[in-house]
């Protein structure tokens, strides 16, 4: 689950329309996502929201989306008010401009399907027996926990299987990600925020599809399929399509509208398998009605929640395996505490707002359609930070656990995080190498490492969180659609797979893990509070701590047969 800063570490929305004000014209105006209402007329909303002050940027038609400029303040109430709108949250993407120098409407969507130009192979076709390790795989515990390495003999993935990594980027001059990563298919869907992101690294601020300036994207990407190319780590499907959806912020901020169209694309382009490693900021948790929020906080989370479903339901309908992070916050999803990070963005604006259960959700682990995961530590425990709960989880798999061991020479060693790849411009950037690409002491403690072969070297990092473990299983679940999918009509060369059948392997050949006992895990002799202690609900087959059990790559390309459906 990606944070503000990203040390690898982890220290890593035409009737009723109200009056516009006179002082508009005077206000600023910031970008809103605007919620069409289900079986509105759209031209009656775009009415609706000029009528308040907007002005049309783009539309996202799969989903029922306007993005507009308007005024700052009063916008969401007064657009809300038309029976054609279901309601309206701010876009922090958007660029800020006065009334006067207001822009004209485009069209959101985008071109491209995945076709056999860009990849090879059908179900299967990843089987090859003998594969040797990479070099850095002896470090990379996670791999044989989720039994990807037995998997290999059976399917190491096919390139007709696509995944999307939405996230923060994928640094495609990587050595172990090159091979993988289809520039053609992949797109940006946001822009540099220089207040939170730095100075824009290129003209226009929208990043090329081939960087990641956080680090995070890449990291999540090399769990799923870095090459098995005797460099390096190897991912769980090594020999899968990556698709880079960026729209997550250099600094780690995951905004609505740019994931709502990274989600609606990648559909669109036919993808199988995206993987959601974050949360959508501003709020931890949108509340419907959480007295502690004003009216248009209201309105704004209602609308991030029901607009990210309408996109989640596209993508699902459309044969997208939907896998997300649960969350560090180290809490029972279906018991959450009282919020005191939100909102977090613009900055500093954070308040206490007790959750209720009933009218709270966080987004997209809660969202329907989606397979939520917890973090596990090499010795099978649930990470002290892992989300968790029987309300919401779905899998579990290792997402690394720094204070795993406690009592050995192991407790709070690196090699208890999991190691994947990571960009050297963020690398740079952070400062955990220097102009020469040696490692700096700061690149020492965020737990850098600088791996060469011949000439060519590239770097990799331990890190840990949900963020980790979401990765694994959506590896997993590219391995599945390899093994069992079947040749896509509307895109020769591809695979497909209904996402329901891809659960339903997931779940039923997962690794049964029961609660601990006793049941109640303390953390304390680790130096957490009493409030990090977690009790784990159910048995063996579910529980709150594993969900129907730790993910198996091998199990599931070998007895994925047993769970036939459409």
């Amino acid at each position: 689950m990606k944070r503000r800063s990203l040390p690898v570490v982890l220290v890593l929305l035409a009737s009723g329309l109200a009056a516009v004000p006179t002082q508009a014209a005077a206000q600023a105006l910031i970008g809103y996502t605007v919620l069409v209402e289900s079986g509105a007329n759209r031209d009656a909303a775009i009415a609706a929201i000029r009528a308040a002050g907007g002005t049309v940027v783009k539309q996202n038609t799969a989903v029922g989306t306007v993005t507009a400029r308007a005024p700052e303040s009063g916008f969401i109430e007064q657009v809300t008010a038309s029976d054609a709108v279901f309601g309206a949250a701010r876009d922090f993407t958007v660029e800020e401009t006065t009334a006067e120098a207001s822009g004209s409407g485009s069209s959101g969507s985008v071109s491209g399907s995945v076709s056999a130009g860009s990849v090879s192979g059908s179900a299967g076709s990843g089987s090859v027996q003998g594969v040797e390790p990479d070099p850095l795989e002896d470090q990379q515990w996670g791999l044989r926990m989720v039994r990807a390495d037995l998997a290999r003999d059976k399917q190491l993935g096919s390139g007709g299987v696509y995944v999307g990594v939405l996230d923060s980027g994928i640094d495609g001059s990587h050595p172990d990600l090159s091979a993988r990563l289809d520039r053609s298919l992949s797109r940006n869907f946001t822009r540099d925020i220089p207040l939170v992101d730095g100075p824009c690294e290129v003209k226009g601020c929208v990043d090329p599809v081939d960087v990641d300036d956080d680090g995070h994207g890449t990291h999540v990407a090399g769990i799923i399929a870095a090459s098995a190319n005797g460099f390096g780590t190897a991912g769980v499907a090594p020999r899968v399509t990556l698709v880079n959806l960026r729209a997550q912020q250099d600094s780690g901020y995951q905004f609505l509208q740019p994931t709502v169209d990274a989600l609606t694309y990648g559909a669109d382009i036919g993808l199988d398998v995206i993987n959601m490693s974050f949360f959508l900021d501003p709020w931890r948790y949108n509340c419907s009605a959480n007295p502690n929020d004003t009216p248009a906080e209201q309105i704004e989370q209602r609308t991030t929640v029901a607009t990210m479903q309408r996109a989640l339901d596209y993508a699902y309908g459309k044969g997208v395996t939907l896998v997300s992070s649960m969350g560090n916050n180290h809490e029972d999803l279906g018991k959450p505490r009282t919020d005191t990070g939100s909102p977090d963005f613009p900055p500093d604006g954070e308040r206490a707002r007790p959750i209720d259960n009933e009218t709270c959700l966080k987004v997209p682990a809660e969202s329907e359609h989606v397979l939520g995961v917890t973090a596990l530590g090499p010795s099978q425990a649930k990470s002290d930070r892992s989300d968790y709960g029987v309300e919401r989880i779905d899998l579990s798999a290792p997402g690394g656990y720094f204070k795993d061991y406690f009592g050995t020479p192991w407790y709070e060693t690196k090699e208890n995080r999991i190691l994947s790849t990571y960009p050297r411009s963020a690398s740079l950037a952070k400062g955990f190498i220097d102009a020469d690409d040696n490692v700096t002491p700061l690149g020492v403690q965020n737990h850098l490492v600088k791996h060469c072969v011949g000439g060519t070297c590239a770097f990799y990092a331990f890190a840990d969180g949900t963020s980790m473990a979401s990765p694994h299983v959506a590896g997993v679940a590219a391995l599945t659609v390899s093994q069992y999918g079947t040749a896509d009509p509307a895109r020769p060369g591809t695979l497909t797979m209904s996402p329901a059948r891809v659960e339903r392997i997931l779940k039923g050949t997962a690794h049964k893990v029961p609660c601990p006992s006793p049941r109640t895990v303390s953390y304390e002799q680790t130096g957490r509070t009493p409030e990090w202690n977690a009790t784990c609900e159910g048995d063996l087959n579910f529980n709150g701590f594993y969900g129907h059990g730790i993910v198996d790559a091998y199990h599931a390309v070998t007895r994925g047969g047993e769970f036939p459906g459409v």
